[in-house]
């Protein structure tokens, strides 16, 4: 194999695959990343069993066909740091890889391409359409409440339900809940009801152009997303996701109307001594009687913080309730810019937060800590 390409070109195809390479792996073929030559184009792969990722590109002059498997860390680093923008690379019959760049050339070791998992097979037959920019709005949204904790692995993935051209995308770790709903023209009729991984889809939410349409191809065990010039697979998690849809109230005893950004400052300020303490707790404290709204938080061990917000409204009964401000921060980032209508319900029961701005149907709900 024996092929040229610039540098700039090459890098990124490299580092779009190394995304699904882990080097944790027990399959030592799966550190490296395959490269095969074919005709005009050059198609790198990568995987690591959960994700696995192909891309290609015909920005390059195939002067030998073939194909290697190279490791893909040392190789990419190699790349990264030549001198020239141009890049000539050859394989030998002994699977050694010879990469030349102006004055420089390295030689390494390569790995039978023969022994690499071949690709997962998905019917791309009965896919359907959606925007790049709103599926990477789905994702950001909801993988902050996806759990990192493996001892209840449905629970580290995203639910998805599609049907009648409506998306329902909703994540829980147990003590706080991000739920979005959209609808499209292109999105297919018939019923899909699958759960991916957290991580694979923040992955694929660093790959997406926000202009491009995105293909969405779901089989059996496998989920496949095509954009440009890539293919990005994901395998699905197995089991039942549960319920969640009682978890949201459908009715709220006092509401604050109140601007993002000035309660998410808010929350940073406070944040700087809760997490300076033993219990990384704030209150938020809400009076209809007296019109007021007074965030704090109280740490034995380093002091006091209470600040007075301002807000817009409040409609219902006076309530303090004690949150993680962590979660709280993390809400109010994806619901953006705008007015934050939050609902409570009692002390020791989850509220909401949904933007009143933004048009999205989206959710927001937190568990608040008992303090008492």
């Amino acid at each position: 194999m024996k092929f040229k390409i610039k540098k700039s070109i090459f890098t990124k195809k490299l580092i779009d695959t190394e995304r699904a390479i882990s080097s944790k792996t027990t399959i030592p073929v799966l550190t490296g990343i395959k490269i095969s030559a074919e005709d005009t184009t050059l198609t790198l792969t990568g995987s690591n069993a959960d994700i696995s990722i192909e891309t290609l590109t015909n920005n390059v002059e195939i002067i030998e066909e073939g194909t290697i498997v190279l490791p893909a860390r040392f190789f990419i680093e190699i790349i990264k740091k030549l001198p020239e923008e141009d890049i000539l690379i050859s394989i030998n019959e002994n699977l050694q890889a010879s990469i030349e760049s102006g004055s420089t050339k390295f030689s390494i070791n390569g790995l039978d391409p023969n022994t690499y998992p071949t690709l997962p097979i998905v019917d791309t037959k009965n896919g359907f359409v959606i925007n790049g920019k709103k599926l990477k709005d789905i994702i950001d949204t909801t993988v902050i409440a996806t759990s990192k904790q493996e001892s209840r692995p449905i629970l580290t993935g995203i639910h998805f339900i599609i049907n009648n051209q409506k998306l329902i995308a909703v994540s829980t770790d147990s003590h706080r809940l991000s739920q979005v709903e959209e609808t499209g023209e292109n999105l297919v009729d018939k019923l899909y009801d699958v759960v991916i991984p957290g991580r694979a889809m923040l992955e694929l939410s660093r790959m997406i152009d926000e202009k491009e349409d995105i293909n969405v191809s779901i089989s059996e065990n496998q989920v496949l997303f095509i954009f440009k010039e890539t293919k990005f697979y994901s395998r699905l998690l197995e089991g039942m996701y549960p319920d969640t849809t009682h978890l949201i109230p459908e009715e709220s005893t006092t509401h604050l109307l109140i601007d993002g950004p000035t309660l998410l400052s808010s929350i940073d300020r406070a944040s700087l001594l809760s997490h300076a303490g033993r219990n990384n707790v704030v209150k938020l404290s809400i009076s209809d009687i007296n019109s007021n709204v007074v965030l704090s938080s109280n740490s034995p061990d380093v002091g006091l913080v209470e600040e007075s917000l301002n807000f817009d409204s409040i409609v219902g009964e006076d309530i303090e309730i004690s949150f993680n401000p962590d979660y709280l921060r993390d809400a109010l980032r994806v619901l953006g810019q705008g007015k934050i209508n939050l609902g409570f319900t009692t002390p020791l029961r989850p509220f909401t937060l949904k933007n009143e701005d933004n048009g999205k149907q989206i959710v927001e709900l937190i568990t608040p800590i008992r303090t008492y």
